[in-house]
């Protein structure tokens, strides 16, 4: 089993972090190892993570197949991968969520196992069996009984390579959101595994000696609200029984902070972070994207619940749509602000495959080709024609990285936050491994802040300072924010440096255009997305 690389260019590759952490890559491939618990006993599975370590001949020489397969920003290094086993005689199976929403691009695959694995592995595994060298397989949407899903097999991963585990407790989503693949692939009846299947993974990773972060990738943990209020205090139970070895994070939409309850309930089972998709702070961009669940309520008081339960909140928020007036890029700046979020994902709206948004672009013949070769929705979207002018939409993305990533304001953000943060007093039992890293971690970066970043040395030590005598409960998460600035400061310069370029591009084109006539701007188009 591979996972191919992840494009470089991303916002979420977070190698500094990483480095400074001992880790090789934020995480684990939790679907391959899923995918490896359903295969038959008697197969040997050996696991290559080529963000983590390399691929070698003797790795290939001792295959009889290679399965592969992975997200958007794996897709080139997934058709390399192709390639290189074809090369060395090796059958290759594709799967994963690309695969499934893009089947057409991986047709050089010796086999398409599309959709979720429970619901379809078995009959891959009988036409392997019974000699089949090729074919196509494809699970019926949405059925998948997820209570069937085995215990993913962690013994295949060297946790140290990761600065987190994941698993899953339920797929989908209730939600309608436009722009949203998660649905098309998941559907909007949220499917949750039982108490004891959970609680099975968890005990598998606390005898493996694993402590510390552990992610569920739910894409929103709340969708099924009745199921997760049933199992958060069997996980609260165990968190206790074992002196809260583990720390969770998750994702889930922002109607999180109208339940009291539930907020209470993630936070004695020691939930620390949220990430929400918050897209705009424009109630009529919201309703246009079908996203609701995000009106009608003071986004800065909703935030704050979340941070007053002990949770901190990371964002994304999209700069691209059709509903987006002038000023769009002040507003999200003070949004930003208002809420404390230091890290928020600004990304350009992106016409995923399979959606409702890229169906209706086709309709409208707006959709351009995707450039897969980008690294996520930062670096690649508006992969259409835009309503607005395009300079004006790429000019308020940069307004909004500038204003977001600078310095004295993300700090500031990192001070509100860790200030506001109300974490539980839980008993936290740490490996002397894992103590040993977080002293490592913390040692490093004040010699980075202090003798290498001297631009950020002021704002580090007051921020720190002011948030150890302010809420010393809060601290490490204050300092990991500050650490997540090494990766995103950089990252929004080097973008910013990019989105000058295209702006440039672009104001040339006009200038040209202006001079010999209105059809170059279209011409150059076409040339650009052929």
């Amino acid at each position: 089993m591979v996972f191919p690389k992840f494009n470089p260019n991303s916002f979420w590759n977070l190698q500094i972090v990483c480095d400074m952490s001992g880790a090789r890559c934020p995480a684990p491939p939790l679907g391959l190892i899923t995918v490896a618990a359903l295969l038959p006993s008697q197969w040997n599975v050996h696991l290559v993570n080529r963000n983590a370590e390399p691929l070698t001949e003797r790795d290939l020489a001792w295959a009889d197949m290679v399965m592969t397969g992975g997200m958007i920003p794996q897709q080139d290094d997934t058709l390399e991968l192709i390639d290189l086993c074809h090369a060395h005689g090796k059958p290759v199976v594709v799967g994963g969520p690309d695969a499934t929403s893009s089947p057409e691009l991986y047709q050089s695959a010796d086999f398409l196992v599309l959709g979720e694995a429970e619901g379809v592995i078995g009959e891959f595994i009988a036409a392997w069996t019974n000699g089949a060298r090729n074919g196509r397989f494809e699970a019926p949407k949405f059925q998948v009984d997820v209570s069937q899903s085995p215990v993913p097999r962690f013994e295949l991963l060297n946790p140290r390579h990761y600065l987190y585990i994941g698993v899953q407790f339920s797929r989908g989503c209730p939600f309608n959101c436009e722009f949203c693949d998660i649905i098309e692939l998941y559907g909007r009846m949220p499917r949750a595994k039982t108490n004891d299947q959970m609680l099975g993974e968890l005990e598998c990773l606390y005898q493996m000696g694993y402590r510390g972060h552990v992610d569920f990738v739910d894409d929103n943990l709340i969708g099924n609200k009745k199921r997760l209020k049933q199992f958060l205090p069997a996980l609260c139970a165990w968190q206790q029984s074992r002196g809260y070895p583990f720390k969770f994070s998750t994702e889930a939409s922002m109607n999180l902070a109208d339940d009291a309850r539930l907020l209470l309930m993630l936070r004695e089972a020691n939930f620390f972070a949220i990430f929400m998709g918050i897209e705009s702070p424009d109630p009529e961009t919201l309703i246009s994207t079908q996203k609701k669940q995000n009106t009608r309520r003071s986004f800065a008081d909703t935030i704050h619940k979340v941070y007053d339960a002990g949770m901190l909140v990371t964002a994304g928020f999209i700069v691209g749509f059709d509903t987006e007036k002038k000023g769009v890029a002040e507003g999200m700046i003070e949004a930003i602000d208002a809420m404390s979020i230091p890290v928020a994902m600004v990304g350009l709206l992106t016409a995923l495959p399979n959606t409702q948004l890229t169906r209706r672009l086709e309709k409208e013949r707006r959709l351009l080709p995707f450039e897969k070769n980008k690294g996520d929705q930062c670096t690649g979207g508006l992969n259409f024609i835009t309503l607005r002018p395009r300079r004006d939409v790429l000019a308020d993305f940069r307004t909004v990285l500038k204003g977001v990533y600078d310095p004295v304001a993300y700090f500031g953000r990192v001070r509100a936050m860790g200030l506001a943060l109300n974490r539980p007093d839980h008993p936290s039992k740490s490996s002397l491994r894992g103590i040993k890293r977080d002293l490592q971690v913390a040692l490093r970066l004040m010699w980075c802040m202090t003798f290498q970043r001297r631009d950020l040395t002021r704002l580090f030590w007051r921020t720190a300072i002011d948030c150890w005598r302010g809420n010393p409960g809060a601290f490490e998460y204050a300092v990991t924010m500050m650490l997540f600035y090494l990766h995103l400061g950089m990252f929004a310069t080097l973008l910013i440096k990019d989105l000058d370029r295209m702006i440039a591009d672009l104001d040339r084109e006009t200038v040209e255009a202006e001079q010999f006539g209105e059809g170059v701007v279209p011409a150059v188009l076409a040339v650009a997305s052929a």
